[in-house]
């Protein structure tokens, strides 16, 4: 069965680089980015691992955690990680999820429920479609997902971009235009009728047409 925005995000417990973890408790309150990767030591992946490592503070400042994970048992993650800092001069402080039993990418179904076998004999190649990036929410629900090619180093500041888009939307009644980032212009949510956003916007909003209702971002 195929995961869908708002469907709750599949529990699992698994050996990291920081301890066994049962995923729901692991995040707690916070919002959770899961990024997945197919395999250690891949070229790609080592630049996206040392990228997020760089940025985890402005995740830190949005109440939101970081996981990794990659088809390769946890001493092989230990070794990556010091050639992730040798070469991208960041050091990975979050943990990195061994999934060996390939029972989480399954369960996400970054690959197929039938898939045989376990992380031993495979290669990145096989394991290509385990290349995706979910949003969690405090709820435990799914808010974003994304799956890159191999050969396509994601952009996880728009991971970042997307995030303050979704925590903003939570919180108010808004939705956020194409491109949007931090601090620029909203649209009123369809739901919000012309009445009940004259009580919330008393300043009235831009209307090029009656459904393109644009504000000032809300704090």
């Amino acid at each position: 069965m195929s995961l869908r925005i708002n469907d709750t995000a599949p529990n699992f417990k698994a050996q990291t680089t920081q301890g066994s973890i049962d995923f729901h408790q692991w995040i707690g309150d916070k919002w959770a980015i899961l990024f997945s990767h197919p395999k250690d030591f891949t070229p790609v992946c080592t630049t996206e691992l040392g990228y997020m490592a760089k940025i985890e503070p402005e995740f830190t400042k949005r109440n939101a955690k970081l996981i990794g994970l990659s088809i390769d048992p946890v001493d092989s993650h230990t070794g990556w990680v010091k050639d992730i800092e040798e070469t991208q001069g960041a050091k990975v402080n979050y943990p990195m999820i061994a999934d060996t039993d390939l029972a989480v990418a399954k369960l996400y179904n970054m690959l197929p429920a039938e898939e045989a076998g376990s992380a031993t004999g495979r290669t990145a190649a096989t394991n290509a479609t385990v290349r995706s990036v979910f949003i969690i929410g405090p709820d435990k629900k799914i808010k974003l997902m994304l799956t890159y090619p191999m050969t396509t180093g994601r952009n996880f500041d728009e991971i970042l971009r997307a995030l303050d888009s979704i925590q903003l939307t939570a919180k108010h009644k808004v939705a956020t235009p194409a491109n949007w980032k931090q601090g620029e212009d909203v649209i009123i949510a369809g739901s919000v009728t012309d009445e009940d956003a004259k009580k919330i916007y008393p300043a009235g909003w831009k209307a090029p047409k009656p459904y393109l209702r644009i504000v000032k971002q809300p704090q």
